[in-house]
């Protein structure tokens, strides 16, 4: 079956009351725009209904990313990272998207979704190897199922189209879910990426993590949008905007996405509001561009204290399974101290693996070059 031919089964056909041709739109745009109000469960009637099991498990994650992101921005200023995002404030989105996903799923993050790949079942410390700067990338992805954290803004959204198409090509009902923040959207990867999904009908998720801010340039610089999530509408395919700091929210609306790709439904843009409560990273102040008073109003909208009240109102939670989460995130921060604390041994040639399937002229010219100088200074240590 060819490309056209999925794209013929998935076209709904002429809207009625216009004439057939190119010049008619292919999909009503009316069921693609999304709320006007973001959707929440916490705090609403909804959230009785929320699975118990569900819930605590996403304040222990959210309870653990917290302290992943403060453990990680201390070792930066220590000089063992080389650089951290932190995703302080905006965990809900990053926990609740990794528990969406199946286990055969592929989840395509950004440099600030550590914590989504922690979540995902990768090792604390083998997720920091990038931001180290030890290697490329320090976790198997074709056996965690987890792309490699992308740098450049929007460069994995295509990607994750790609496999998408490819895995529904193959016959599996593997999904896509593709995580980037609000910068990302002004990118041509992201524009490209939703239109090939939205033509190809790509059983793919687009989660934009709008934290307010691309470093220092606020949200109403980059787009006049009504909301990102209206975006969708311009590509085919449904917007659906989220409390991004409900965790509870998120994941209902991952979930429901993720499964209306998977049954063939086509993709969804979801923008999640959240803020970034941190600095872009160390090598930042976010004192230039913002005021601390919108800081402290949404740290009044805490996730992890969200979460926690709508627990405790169930009788959820108590003292006892706070102090154990607490307990366990610690033990977590505290096997990271450790094993940064070490150097690490690395192999300078390891540079150059993993990049092409057969290596370039060029590549193979520099890893000669860097060999004959790593002989070098090694006949001189032994002299």
């Amino acid at each position: 079956m060819t490309v056209l031919d999925h794209r013929d089964q998935a076209d709904p056909g002429v809207v009625p009351g216009w004439l057939p041709g190119a010049t008619a739109p292919r999909t009503d745009p009316v069921p693609l725009l999304p709320d006007d109000e973001p959707l929440r469960v916490l705090g609403t009637p909804a959230a009785d209904k929320a699975d118990p099991a569900l819930l605590r498990e996403l304040y222990r994650r959210l309870v653990a990313g917290r302290r992943y992101n403060q453990q990680a921005t201390t070792l930066t200023k220590q000089g063992r990272l080389a650089v951290y995002p932190a995703s302080t404030g905006q965990e809900a989105c990053q926990i609740a998207a990794a528990l969406a996903l199946r286990s055969d799923d592929w989840l395509f993050p950004s440099y600030r979704d550590t914590l989504a790949v922690v979540a995902r079942g990768v090792d604390p410390l083998e997720a920091l190897t990038l931001l180290r700067g030890n290697a490329h990338t320090g976790y198997d992805p074709r056996a965690t199922r987890t792309a490699p954290l992308c740098t450049p803004l929007a460069t994995q959204v295509p990607h994750a189209v790609g496999l998408a198409h490819a895995a529904r090509l193959a016959g599996d009902d593997t999904v896509a879910l593709a995580l980037l923040g609000d910068g990302g959207t002004s990118e041509g990867d992201f524009h490209e990426g939703l239109n090939f999904a939205a033509v190809l009908h790509a059983p793919v998720v687009f989660l934009v993590q709008n934290n307010g801010y691309a470093i220092s340039v606020p949200l109403t610089r980059q787009s006049a949008a009504p909301t990102l999530a209206h975006k969708a509408v311009g590509y085919g395919m449904p917007g659906r905007l989220v409390d991004g700091n409900d965790a509870a929210a998120v994941h209902q609306v991952l979930t429901e996405a993720l499964e209306r790709a998977r049954s063939g439904g086509g993709p969804t843009l979801v923008e999640a509001l959240t803020y970034r409560v941190e600095a872009h990273t160390n090598a930042d102040d976010a004192t230039r561009y913002r005021q601390a008073e919108e800081v402290t109003a949404w740290q009044a909208h805490d996730p992890i204290r969200l979460l926690e009240d709508a627990l405790r109102e169930r009788d959820l939670l108590d003292d006892r399974l706070v102090a154990e989460a607490g307990e366990e995130a610690e033990a977590m921060a505290a096997r990271m101290r450790a094993e940064f604390h070490a150097d690490p041994d690395l192999d300078p040639m390891s540079l150059f693996a993993h990049v092409y399937a057969e290596p370039t002229q060029q590549l193979r010219e520099q890893a000669a070059q860097l060999a004959a100088e790593l002989a070098a200074e090694a006949e001189v240590h032994t002299r």
